[in-house]
């Protein structure tokens, strides 16, 4: 008979903690034989992420109570969406495989294989509500810290040998050193600072106007079924042309190219359907409660709102744009990024200011907004400094982020600042650049790195252009 363990209840068991101890992949058991490779790319992922320290942070936000279930372990919650991410796979198929492979489920921390799934895959949905960003950059932030100190001390370590070789050094010159070093450390600029934009598409459609307002009038039809629905019988059902407004629609968007004038014209008729509907949506809200629609539903009532307002103006106005335009009903906070690459114009989802050091992305600003990704250099400058305790030698951009403002602040702090001059350019430079100019190294770096994090991180995709074989 196994021994019963006494167990004290206390105010924070609602979170279920892991062991304090790393399992060794040799340790882990598995039923049918056999050890796990410690080459493996999980077994080197899981012992470089910082697991403690999380639950520390991570036990903190549940309440001090004894009702209720455990929560899951912080390594297993984001050991499921690392693994998520990495695969590409859906919630579903994300639990088939822990469930499939040994090496998922010596990831997530368990001492050793099992068959049966450690949670339910609705779970997951929670996981990433509760894991949000801040979480994920100090769990980026801290694997950067510990791998750059584990470089930097690895010389260090080399030298101290040779020193002893050589004869050894007295208590008080390294003494005297120990003292020096900060003092180095705060007047000397080390290393080298990339910074980059991207953008994180978004899963949605192309958004055109026509399209949005077809969209808007067919979801506002689902609403006036619903609300009618107690009135089935009793009155009659109020009339919007629906076949008529879907063969208008089609008329125009199955053209390969369509007139400005009639794309104008057919906006304006959507426009008119979609007002229609919206007046019998407010005349049903009276004696039917907008109460019998689900949230979803609700939700994007208001969003349908809001975009008819917008596409009217601008449809009054004849402009193309519109502050804070919506593009998704259903994800309503998207919004156009102008980025002017020659792939693409227009981007749809989140911009995304990186910095790259040696070789490890940080997140320095992330916004549904467009904005100018120049005014972020000086706070990614200040986040090197928090990080490593001293500024950069050099910073590697684009021409975009040499502002004046910034050029003054990289001088003032010893910052050398890549990219032409500000001004006209010579008669010199305007020759060169008549020429075929060769990329210099550091703006190759530069974009080589930001590519890599992008896609690696699954922000991006990466543009690139294949040229047609040559005619024989």
């Amino acid at each position: 008979m196994l021994p019963v363990k006494t167990v004290h209840l206390e105010a924070s068991e609602l979170y279920q903690r892991t062991e304090s101890q790393m399992i060794l992949p040799s340790d882990f058991f598995l039923p049918f034989g056999g050890k796990l490779a410690e080459d493996n790319r999980w077994v080197l992922l899981a012992q470089i992420i910082p697991w403690w320290e999380l639950e520390e942070k991570y036990a903190k936000n549940f309440k001090k109570s004894l009702k209720g279930q455990k929560a899951v372990s912080i390594r297993v919650a984001l050991g499921a969406l690392i693994i998520q991410e990495r695969l590409g796979t859906d919630d579903r198929e994300t639990l088939r495989q822990i469930l499939e492979n040994p090496y998922l489920q010596y990831f997530l921390g368990l001492p050793e294989y099992q068959y049966r799934r450690p949670f339910h895959h609705s779970l997951m949905t929670h996981f990433r509500k509760r894991l949000g960003g801040e979480i994920i950059d100090e769990v980026n932030e801290w694997i950067a810290l510990e791998e750059s100190s584990r470089k930097d001390s690895e010389p260090q370590d080399r030298s101290d040998d040779d020193d002893d070789q050589d004869g050894g050094v007295s208590a008080e010159t390294s003494g005297q050193s120990a003292q020096q070093q900060p003092k180095q450390m705060e007047l000397t600029n080390e290393g080298e600072l990339l910074l980059d934009a991207t953008c994180a598409p978004a899963d949605i459609a192309y958004p055109t106007d026509l399209s949005l307002l077809n969209q808007a009038r067919e979801k506002l039809e689902q609403i006036i079924d619903i609300m009618h629905e107690p009135e089935r019988g009793k009155s009659p059902k109020p009339r919007t042309y629906r076949e008529r407004a879907r063969k208008a629609y089609l008329a125009v968007a199955k053209q390969r190219r369509v007139k400005p004038r009639t794309m104008r014209k057919a906006i304006g008729k959507q426009l008119r359907f979609v007002a229609r509907d919206l007046r019998i949506v407010a005349g049903l809200a009276e004696t039917s409660s907008l109460t019998r629609l689900s949230r979803r539903m609700y939700k994007e009532l208001l969003v349908i709102q809001e975009l008819y307002r917008q596409q009217q103006e601008m449809y009054d106005k004849r402009i193309h744009s519109v502050p804070d335009r919506i593009v998704s009903i259903t994800q309503p906070h998207v919004r156009p990024i102008v980025r002017g690459k020659a792939r693409a114009n227009v981007e749809f989802g989140a911009k995304l200011a990186i910095s790259v050091v040696n070789g490890y992305v940080f997140r320095e600003h992330l916004s549904w907004d467009n904005y100018n990704e120049g005014n972020t250099l000086q706070a990614a400058v200040e986040n090197y400094r928090a990080r490593f305790g001293f500024y950069p030698k050099a910073v590697l951009a684009d021409q975009i982020y040499r502002t004046r403002e910034n050029l003054r602040y990289c001088k003032e702090n010893g910052i050398r600042l890549s990219g032409p001059q500000l001004g006209r350019p010579s008669t010199d430079q305007q020759e060169q650049k008549k020429s075929p100019r060769r990329m210099p190294p550091c703006e190759m770096q530069l974009k080589a790195r930001s590519e890599r994090a992008s896609a690696a991180m699954g922000l991006a995709v990466l543009g690139r252009t294949f040229r047609r074989p040559a005619r024989r």
